[in-house]
């Protein structure tokens, strides 16, 4: 496959020094969230429903009472779920 006298070496990449890669992540930091606030004066993200509110753009997009409502309900109508755990003073 490969003839004895061809020799290929790799060139060595040198270790960069910490001021270089220092430089190289004063890009990596993260950039605060971008808030607006709504007619209430309640904060949310930019070009999304404010969850306090339910509106977007000055108008109302979610009943947020209907579905505080409907979460309440589910809540309470659902049984608690028991589980059964493995091993008990017969287990062996």
């Amino acid at each position: 496959m490969f003839s004895p006298a061809i020799v290929v070496f790799m060139t060595v990449r040198m270790r960069h020094t910490r001021g270089h890669s220092n430089n190289r992540r004063s890009h990596h930091a993260l950039a605060k969230p971008a808030l607006s606030k709504d007619e209430a004066g309640n904060a949310h993200l930019r070009h999304r429903v404010s969850k306090a509110t339910g509106t977007y753009r000055g108008r109302k997009v979610i009943d947020i009472t209907a579905k505080l409502d409907k979460k309440a309900k589910a809540t309470t109508s659902k049984p608690a779920r028991t589980t059964v755990q493995s091993g008990g003073e017969n287990a062996r």
